[in-house]
C-alpha cells in the first residue's frame, strides 16, 4: 500500500518537526539544532525584541540558559497554510516554562509560564521547510512556586 503526500502533508509534518527541534535546541542549550530550522536570514520578533540572522539567532540557547536554571518549551496545537510552492505561514501554541532560583532562603523556586502563540512566514530552502520570520505574541504569563530538581 502507498500513501502519497500532498504539498500541504509535506509542510504540516515539517512544520511540526521545526517547531519540536527548535523547542528541544532552546531547552537543552543546542544552537546547531536551532540553526538546522532557521533560515539563515531568518528574524525573530520576541516580544518586541528584533533578533536577526543565524549569528545572533544561535546565541538564543545561551542566552536562556544564563538567565534561568532550566527551560521547558511544550509543542501544542498547529496550524499552517501553504500559499505557494514555496512560502506557507504558520502558527504554533506554546507553553514555555522558565524556572527562576529561589528569591531567598526558604522561599521556593518559581516558574515564569508564557502562554505563546508563534506566528510563523516559513521557506522551503534546498528542499527543507525554515522558518524565515518568528513573531512570538505573549497571550498571558503567570508566576507560581516549584519544587525544582535541577537539569540532568
Amino acid at each position: 500500500m502507498s500513501i502519497g503526500l500532498t504539498a500541504q502533508d509535506y509542510v504540516e509534518l515539517a512544520y511540526r518537526r521545526n517547531a519540536s527541534l527548535y523547542a528541544r535546541a532552546v531547552d537543552a542549550n543546542e544552537p546547531a539544532l536551532l540553526g538546522q530550522v532557521m533560515a539563515a536570514d531568518a528574524v525573530i520578533d520576541s516580544v518586541g525584541v528584533i533578533i536577526e540572522g543565524t549569528e545572533a539567532i544561535l546565541k538564543i540557547p545561551g542566552m536562556l540558559r544564563d538567565m534561568f536554571l532550566a527551560t521547558e518549551h511544550l509543542v501544542h496545537n498547529q496550524t499552517v497554510e501553504l500559499l505557494s510552492e514555496t512560502t506557507a505561514k504558520g502558527e504554533t501554541y506554546c507553553t514555555a516554562s522558565h524556572i527562576q532560583p529561589p528569591a531567598g532562603d526558604g522561599h521556593p523556586h518559581t516558574a515564569l509560564v508564557w502562554a505563546i502563540r508563534y506566528q510563523d512566514d516559513l521557506r522551503l530552502i534546498d528542499g527543507a521547510w525554515k522558518i524565515a520570520r518568528r513573531v512570538l505574541v505573549l497571550d498571558w504569563t503567570e508566576t507560581r512556586p516549584v519544587e525544582f530538581s535541577g537539569r540532568q
